[in-house]
């Protein structure tokens, strides 16, 4: 089917009353946009941006051989408002880069994902998490409003209250497949040079559920995560923002972040050492010997390991076999159930842990999903780096203990859902609804075929 361009009104962009408008954005939209509405093809159509992908990489992604939209230059902090805690800042912007120009003005996003070059745009469409969610959320709940460019070379605001607010709502774990996300408006939080930690030691399941909700209603620390070594040795690590030090630890070259929650019961960060502690991998960490670290770590971060991944990914990846790389979410109050048959089918550890507050009820998802939850707080269990044993497809064990359990994964990894199965936990009509107006000749693909068979080269 050929696609025909109506006739536009000239691009005009909105932002939120008394923020300023950017000349540079604004020609970047246009040239975007322009592209697009002369397209004439209907073949699948990927981005080029300058920063990596942090999806787990795979050998066969069509995303490798598809035609690209340039957003290379769509990289820029716009403007911080001070006074009103807000940011304008375009979709490729690194979260280091962020926080590198926000925490000078006394303030921080409210949401930093774990890995330095994580984008602002790929925390959306990816949904991040990091160690403040057990208040607020996602990085997405943080968000006032989105700037669209559909396939079609329209432009649109979308905001959780307009028009458009399907749409700013289904960018969120969409993985790309919505729209073109050009610009984000986003709220900040008052933030302070220091942050010092307390890992709280448990060793049963029952006293570290205890803690998490402690903590959580009580809102007595500004930051909570873990590391679960096993079910009998718990990390949990708790904090605040502080003015002053006594000394401070970064882990981004021989000492390992997730080993010293066994070892160490408080340290001292500066704040941006301590948004990025994981940056070297969470609970897999390369290079993995202190020989390795030493000669190289200064020069392997996580963006490093994952542009080696992507161009070797030929010769060092494996499709048929890959290691279990995953984030799972669940319900807390599931949250011992699954630990104890973890142990059994999987033993594999240590555990990344992330309380995460349920403050919207995503539309992403379906009205089932959300009618089987009943608890406030939800736990994101990552597992990184396990290599699979026998002939067992971990991925696909996890994706049906998952649905026992009312829980979901991320789909930044390896997918096996049949896409009927798929299609009862993911809100099909509503991304039918948004595409017709975003996509609907479906250049960026459907939520399915992106993730579960062109990741896989299908």
């Amino acid at each position: 089917m050929e696609h025909t361009t109506p006739t536009k009104e000239p691009f005009r962009p909105n932002t939120p009353q008394g923020l300023g408008q950017d000349a540079s954005h604004v020609r970047k939209v246009a040239r975007v946009a322009e592209q697009l509405g002369k397209r004439r093809s209907t073949a699948p159509l990927s981005r080029q941006k300058r920063g990596v992908s942090h999806q787990v990489p795979k050998v066969r992604d069509k995303k490798h051989s598809d035609e690209k939209v340039n957003l290379l230059d769509f990289d820029q902090v716009i403007e911080i408002d001070v006074e009103r805690r807000i940011c304008i800042a375009e979709p490729g912007v690194p979260f280091c880069k962020l926080v590198d120009q926000t925490l000078p003005l006394g303030l921080v996003p409210i949401v930093v994902p774990e890995l330095k070059t994580i984008t602002i745009g790929g925390a959306v469409a990816g949904c991040s998490i990091e160690s403040m969610s057990f208040q607020h959320g996602g990085f997405h709940d943080t968000c006032l409003e989105y700037e669209i460019i559909t396939a079609s070379g329209d432009v649109l605001t979308c905001t959780p209250d307009n028009e458009h607010s399907l749409i700013f709502q289904m960018m969120h774990g969409s993985f790309g497949t919505v729209g073109i996300l050009s610009r984000l408006v986003f709220r900040l939080v008052p933030a302070k040079p220091y942050v010092h930690l307390r890992h709280e030691k448990h060793t049963s399941i029952d006293s570290y559920l205890e803690s998490i909700w402690s903590h959580y209603e009580r809102r007595d620390v500004e930051f909570m995560d873990g590391i679960i070594h096993s079910n009998t040795q718990l990390s949990l690590c708790v904090g605040e923002f502080v003015d002053s030090a006594p000394y401070t630890n970064r882990y981004d070259w021989l000492k390992v972040y997730y080993q010293s929650t066994a070892k160490r019961h408080e340290d001292y960060f500066k704040t941006p050492h301590y948004f990025f502690r994981y940056d070297q991998g969470v609970t897999n960490v390369h290079p993995k010997s202190f020989l390795g670290r030493l000669l190289l770590g200064k020069f392997l971060g996580s963006t490093e390991i994952l542009k080696l991944a992507e161009k070797l990914r030929w010769w060092v990846l494996n499709d048929d076999r890959p290691d279990v790389t995953v984030d799972t979410f669940l319900p807390f109050s599931k949250l011992k159930e699954f630990l104890l048959w973890y142990a059994e089918d999987f033993d594999h550890f240590p555990l990344w842990c992330v309380p995460y507050r349920r403050v919207h009820d995503y539309e992403w998802l379906t009205d089932s999903f959300w009618k089987g939850m009943d608890d406030e707080l939800m736990i994101d269990i990552a597992i990184y780096g396990m290599k699979q044993r026998g002939e067992t497809n971990y991925y696909r064990l996890m994706e049906k203990k998952l649905q026992e359990l009312n829980g979901i994964k991320t789909l930044i990894s390896y997918n096996y859902y049949p896409e009927d199965e798929f299609w009862q936990i993911f809100n099909r009509p509503n991304f039918e609804a948004v595409k017709a107006i975003t996509d609907p000749n479906n250049i960026f693909r459907n939520l399915y075929e992106k993730t579960c068979q062109a990741a896989m080269g299908q």
